[in-house]
């Protein structure tokens, strides 16, 4: 528990080198095979990763388990959110065409227009299934099954902090007014998920008790909440792994990231058996936030690409993002996993290299599953001959590699200065080629280059 005291478009990136036809490291341009592909396949496939998840951790779903995204409501307590109902509609057929399990809404009793927007998602007939999230109390839960929602989100305060300055209440007042909530969803036929808040500052005796009260009766779900993201993936392995030891039913987690943790923490609690995670677009949410959908889903990816691949519409990820931005105001960070605007550039020379032959040898996600591509930046001081060979190459242009090896010396002269963009690259090489084509150029005659160059910015300034 934690201590008492009171987680932009590559257009951006003009020095970099797209890299064309390579779907993955076994591919040559244009997607031939690559002369050596079989001996890649076979000498990749006797390395088995010795920390993967093994037979015996019988509880982990790292590699079965479904989101429930909460931008329309967590998301809705950023301090930038303000969702009309024809950006929430917008929002929701996103996330419902990126294939997330569920979709949870801002409690209808939260204002009218909350009301009306809830019942307006839920008649847009989409696959994800809707829930809405209500306080534990009776007048809460009988607004949210009139809206037609296919599951009501219970949650109430356990830890001593709630129950002495938020609603007051002891936990005998709140296991009677969990079970009478409860089992009035139960009557209705929808699904119900009873969660505490403010889960890892609470007793853990009085977690247990009230989650297998209401296991007993038949919720569909528990949730632990780390309501002020306080907690670290040893903690929440520790309780999820618990909790799992004393309910049947499914283990949902919402995660906070004041400490930079949501990612970890969830990726932990599948560990630990938890079914459910909760998400927003781009972490968004009350403070900083919770799990983000793209980080979480990174992360899964790396674990098992192939599952996530079949659960999600992974290319959907940066158009949703740009749309949520946008609605709140914000920019889609440059770090950001998967669509961050530098996500699948590479710098450094040995990088590069490395790149070109097989992308997997600095790549654990692949651009192209996300529907994006990988760059090589090679404007700058460490750029190696290698990316700029590549760049030669995609430009159509005869070079040997000293003269390569030669142009490159150039580039990386130039960037001590200043970083070299796209345009002054190519104008480099076609200048460079140009003279090694015409005899006026030869490798190593560093002052007939800087002549050529000059040469060409007066042509480019005369004609402008």
């Amino acid at each position: 528990m934690c201590p008492q005291n009171g987680d932009a478009p590559l257009d951006g990136v003009q020095d970099a080198v797209a890299v064309e036809g390579k779907t993955d490291g076994l591919n040559g341009p244009n997607g031939t095979p690559h002369p050596h592909a079989a001996n890649r396949h076979s000498s990749t496939s006797q390395h088995r990763n010795p920390y993967a998840p093994r037979a015996s951790d019988f509880l982990n779903n790292v590699s079965n388990f479904k989101i429930i995204e909460s931008t329309l409501r967590e998301g809705e307590q950023f301090a930038n959110a303000f969702f009309d109902t024809e950006t929430k509609i917008a929002i929701a057929k996103g996330l419902d065409k990126f294939g997330v399990e569920y979709l949870e809404l801002t409690s209808p009793a939260a204002s009218e227009q909350s009301r009306r927007d809830c019942e307006a998602i839920c008649k847009l007939g989409l696959r994800a299934k809707i829930l809405t999230h209500i306080r534990c109390h009776m007048d809460d839960a009988r607004i949210a099954v009139e809206t037609g929602v296919d599951g009501v989100d219970v949650v109430i305060g356990t830890s001593s902090f709630l129950r002495e300055f938020s609603h007051g209440k002891d936990m005998a007042y709140i296991t009677k007014s969990a079970i009478e909530v409860i089992n009035f969803v139960k009557s209705k036929g929808i699904e119900v998920r009873f969660s505490t808040e403010d889960s890892f500052r609470s007793d853990l005796v009085d977690l247990l008790s009230i989650y297998q009260t209401v296991d007993k009766i038949g919720v569909n779900r528990v949730g632990i909440a780390d309501t002020v993201g306080c907690a670290n993936p040893r903690q929440v392995y520790e309780l999820v792994r618990t909790l799992r030891g004393v309910v049947a039913c499914d283990i949902e987690v919402h995660l906070h990231n004041d400490t930079g943790m949501a990612i970890a923490n969830a990726y932990t609690a599948l560990e630990a058996g938890a079914t459910h995670i909760d998400t927003s677009v781009l972490g968004i949410g009350e403070r900083v936030g919770i799990t983000p959908l793209g980080g979480l889903v990174a992360c899964l990816y790396a674990a098992n690409p192939e599952y996530v691949k079949s659960k999600y519409n992974l290319a959907m990820l940066r158009e949703i993002e740009n749309l949520v931005a946008e609605a709140v105001e914000v920019n889609v960070p440059f770090s950001n996993p998967i669509t961050g605007y530098v996500a699948f550039t590479h710098k450094a020379g040995i990088h590069a290299k490395a790149i070109l032959n097989n992308p997997s040898t600095y790549e654990i996600l692949r651009p192209e599953d996300f529907g994006l591509t990988r760059y090589v930046s090679i404007g700058h001081r460490l750029t190696g001959w290698n990316a700029v060979k590549s760049r030669v190459e995609q430009l159509g242009l005869q070079l040997t590699d000293e003269e390569i090896k030669d142009a490159t010396a150039k580039i990386k002269e130039l960037a001590d200065v200043r970083t070299q963009s796209m345009d002054d690259v190519d104008s480099l090489l076609r200048v460079y080629h140009s003279g090694i084509q015409s005899g006026v150029l030869e490798v190593g005659q560093k002052d007939a280059l800087d002549r050529l160059l000059r040469e060409h910015r007066a042509a480019q300034l005369a004609s402008a």
